[in-house]
């Protein structure tokens, strides 16, 4: 173990090395309690929030916050790894070779006969590779349960559309969309509770197809208009709470005014 604490030391070590050797010595004996008491289930709340704070970083524009957010998540990682080596699993090399070969196979334009490919071609090429090489058994496997629903709808509509099954124009995305709105409209003349979710949750889908023709991530978009509206509502409510008067006492139509003002 002194010769795993000197690496954690030692400057001329590359910084992920020195990582690596940090989280072995924190999971030791002679580490720290909090880290050995870990496993890969409790981890888990914790890789979840890096990730999104790496989100968040990425959408400041701050540079270096995502600098320290990207370590926060790396580290991550590296303590997974860790967890996996010391029950004789694999380690963080082997995860990393196991990245690097399939990042290989899954660029032939790039590491084998050499082709110009659009972003486009390229994420449909590697749905194909995915299947045609027997690494992934169905199209829509990989995906985890766990996934926000927007973000998932995205990714099955990226998965499908890699293999052909597609809208080919936006406008055919927008004419689904009518055709689900009216779909929605029949359901509540009919007051049938269980087959409107079921409407809502395909026009939901067919939105998050429409973003996804023009490569906008339905889940930060909406994220984004949750933003705007919370400010904006915000603001009303200040001008509320100014007049002196309850939001009782305000009609629709004074509190649209003001909303409209408020914009």
């Amino acid at each position: 173990m002194e010769d795993t604490k000197r690496k954690v030391f030692d400057q001329n070590l590359p910084p992920f090395e020195r990582l690596v050797a940090l989280m072995a010595v924190l999971r030791s004996e002679e580490g720290c309690a909090w880290d050995r008491k870990q496993t890969h289930e409790s981890l888990l709340p914790y890789l979840i929030e890096e990730a999104h704070e790496v989100v968040e970083a990425v959408q400041s524009g701050n540079f270096g916050h995502l600098r320290e957010e990207l370590g926060d998540l790396i580290c991550q990682v590296v303590f997974h790894a860790q967890l996996a080596d010391e029950a004789g699993r694999f380690d963080v090399n082997d995860s990393i070779e196991t990245i690097v070969e399939k990042l290989i196979r899954r660029h032939p334009h790039v590491f084998g006969e050499k082709k110009e490919l659009t972003p486009k071609q390229v994420r449909d090429q590697w749905e194909k590779v995915k299947i045609e090489s027997g690494e992934k058994k169905s199209v829509l496997s990989g995906i985890p349960a766990s996934m926000p629903a927007l973000t998932m709808a995205y990714r099955i509509g990226e998965k499908v559309g890699g293999v052909g099954f597609d809208w080919t124009e936006p406008a055919d995305v927008l004419d689904k969309m009518a055709e689900e709105t009216d779909e929605i409209k029949a359901e509540i003349e009919a007051d049938d509770k269980e087959r409107l979710s079921e409407e809502i949750g395909d026009l939901l889908f067919a939105v998050a197809s429409l973003a996804r023709k023009f490569e906008i991530n339905p889940e930060l978009a909406l994220k984004r208009a949750l933003g705007k509206f919370s400010a904006r509502f915000s603001r009303l409510e200040q001008e509320v709470k100014a007049s002196d008067r309850p939001f009782g006492e305000y009609t629709l139509d004074q509190l649209e005014a003001i909303w409209q003002r408020v914009k």
